[in-house]
């Protein structure tokens, strides 16, 4: 085994051939310059245009990443790694790792990511389409940081410092762009130093198009966020909906309301009745969701949020949703009734149908709860478990 090293610069390479030589020097000068014990370590993904030997004649060590994508490269890059510490920025060019003097201050000063903030140090005139600077960056960032309430202001800059250690205990699993996300996510879930430094940015110096995918990559990126927050995803949006349907069928259910011109009755309350199903299924996503995430690590535990999954057992969620079957049931029993005594025939909107409209939301909903309390039950089933039947383990004649 090589000896531990303070510092690994890690750039993910595919066919740079054009920067990657220009990239590697400004990183041996910074390790001269500051006498830090380190290494430039290439991770290819496949370079066909000959990346691997300019690495190795310029001075690094290249391991190869066969899995292709971004993520998988600096996964790959990050388990090669001998440094305490690591720095990771693009072969393109854009980033100066010849200045990463803030960086390797804030990681001895016990952080463990330090973000570069673009934004904060410059980007230079042709450095970043304008639907990134002024939309895809800005917009993203302000998600994250509501649905992760991190400090973090610039959540896709590629030029960024960290702890092996504290990486590699977050693991992370994405392959794609959507990687740069998931480390900050992470990094803010579990309560990790994040801190960020201003750098710059300049014109990258490929002939050819970058391997970023604007709207692909932001949509990946926007799918990752939603999906490792089930408040934002299905939570929030689950209650509003409920909400506003069980408002709105208070008012209409006493019969229509008329505001000016415009009456609302049972097209309004068959609306209502829909959001109520809605919502209810939303907030059932949202506890499935939950548990999911933090029984399977993609999301750490919540002690708040493990005490309220405590407490809905599938013995509560069956109870709630018997209750509101039964009262589906019996509304639609006494429906039938009203329409026999009328001979089966017409039936009057306003004193039959609107009970109806509520017993088969209860009924539908009860349905909801059933099926997904089981469902959350299946989740929580463990995957390890030794039967009865099983030998105990000679080591532990007591388990």
């Amino acid at each position: 085994m090589a000896p531990e090293l303070e510092l690994t610069i890690l750039m993910p390479c595919l066919n740079e051939a054009e920067t990657l030589a220009t990239c590697i020097g400004k990183a041996q000068g910074f390790l001269a310059r500051t006498g830090i014990a380190g290494e430039i370590l290439i991770a290819d993904n496949g370079s066909t245009d000959g990346s691997q030997d300019i690495a190795r004649a310029a001075g690094a060590r290249v391991v190869s990443v066969t899995e292709r994508g971004y993520g998988a490269a600096l996964a790959g890059g990050i388990a090669a790694a001998r440094g305490r510490y690591v720095i990771m920025g693009d072969a393109d060019d854009s980033y100066d790792f010849a200045h990463l003097d803030a960086f390797v201050a804030a990681l001895r000063d016990g952080a463990d990511l330090v973000m570069g903030n673009r934004f904060r140090g410059g980007i230079a005139p042709g450095a970043m389409p304008w639907h990134h600077r002024y939309l895809g960056n800005p917009v993203l960032s302000s998600v994250g940081r509501l649905f992760f309430r991190t400090p973090i202001g610039d959540f896709h800059c590629g030029l960024r410092g960290f702890s092996r250690a504290a990486v590699l205990g977050l693991n992370l699993r994405t392959s794609g762009m959507e990687y740069a996300s998931e480390m900050v996510v992470k990094a803010t879930l579990a309560q990790l130093d994040l801190r960020e430094v201003p750098t710059t940015l300049s014109p990258d110096g490929r002939s050819r198009a970058p391997h970023l995918r604007s709207f692909r990559d932001g949509w990946r990126h926007l799918r990752f966020l939603l999906l490792f927050s089930p408040r934002w995803l299905f939570l929030y949006p689950g209650i509003a909906l409920l909400w506003l349907g069980l408002v709105v069928g208070a008012v209409l259910l006493p019969g229509p309301v008329r505001y000016g011109s415009v009456t609302f009755d049972i097209h309004t309350l068959l609306i209502a009745s829909l959001f109520v199903i809605m919502g209810v299924q939303s907030i059932a996503f949202a506890i499935i969701g939950r548990r999911f995430a933090s029984r399977y690590g993609f999301i750490p535990p919540s002690g708040t949020y493990g005490r309220l999954l405590e407490s809905l057992t599938l013995e509560r969620v069956l109870l709630a949703a018997l209750v509101l079957m039964g009262a589906g049931v019996a509304g639609l029993v006494w429906g039938v009734a009203e329409w026999a005594d009328r001979g089966f025939g017409h039936l009057n909107p306003s004193t039959t149908l609107r009970p109806l409209i509520v017993a088969t939301t209860a009924l539908v909903c009860g349905f909801q709860l059933m099926m997904s309390g089981f469902m959350s039950s299946m989740i929580n089933i463990p995957i390890y478990e030794r039967r009865v039947t099983d030998p105990l383990p000679p080591d532990n004649p007591t388990a």
